[in-house]
């Protein structure tokens, strides 16, 4: 699904990088209309699902599932970087398009059984977003789909991912 956002997203070349064209959605989240905008058809891609509860990614994800939670009268578990998460924690290690990283969550979260939908601002290779479809998983839950804000269709990100994936935006260049 594309909505034709492509207004409200600025890019930047060769950030954080040479080689990499990074896409700035600081333009949506500084204006309430559009922010609205976005978490509603966040919010329209994910009811499909029956999502018990929502996963934001860090950092950009967050800003985006919080909102929605709450149209939604959901909960959300938040799945952040290595080390900024107290107690006992379960990880996944991945690559990016220009590194590696790693995610986790706390391994106390009541998980078992629910169904989970991940949201995040963007899909590119699919390493964030199989890092936390794996540690959802992983802790007893089920996703049952991820909707991105901005999808790079031509890195085929999609297709690490076991759930189904919605994007608000697509990019195929």
């Amino acid at each position: 699904m594309s909505n034709k956002l492509d207004d409200w997203i600025q890019t930047y070349p060769n950030f954080p990088k040479s080689g990499i064209l990074f896409y700035d959605i600081s333009p949506i989240i500084e204006r309430p209309d559009r922010l609205r905008t976005v978490c509603e058809l966040i919010r329209d891609s994910v009811a499909e699902w029956k999502p018990d509860l929502l996963a934001g990614i860090d950092s950009r994800g967050f800003l985006f599932t919080t909102p929605v939670s709450l149209m939604m009268d959901l909960g959300v578990v938040m799945v952040r970087k290595k080390g900024k998460l107290p107690g006992d924690v379960r990880e996944e290690s991945y690559a990016l398009e220009y590194g590696e990283a790693t995610l986790a969550i706390q391994k106390d979260r009541d998980l078992g059984g629910k169904r989970v939908a991940l949201i995040d601002d963007l899909l590119a290779t699919g390493g964030t977003l199989t890092a936390a479809e794996k540690l959802l998983n992983n802790s007893g839950a089920q996703v049952v789909g991820t909707v991105v804000l901005i999808e790079l269709e031509l890195l085929n990100g999609r297709r690490n991912l076991k759930s189904p994936v919605k994007s608000l935006q697509i990019y195929d260049e």
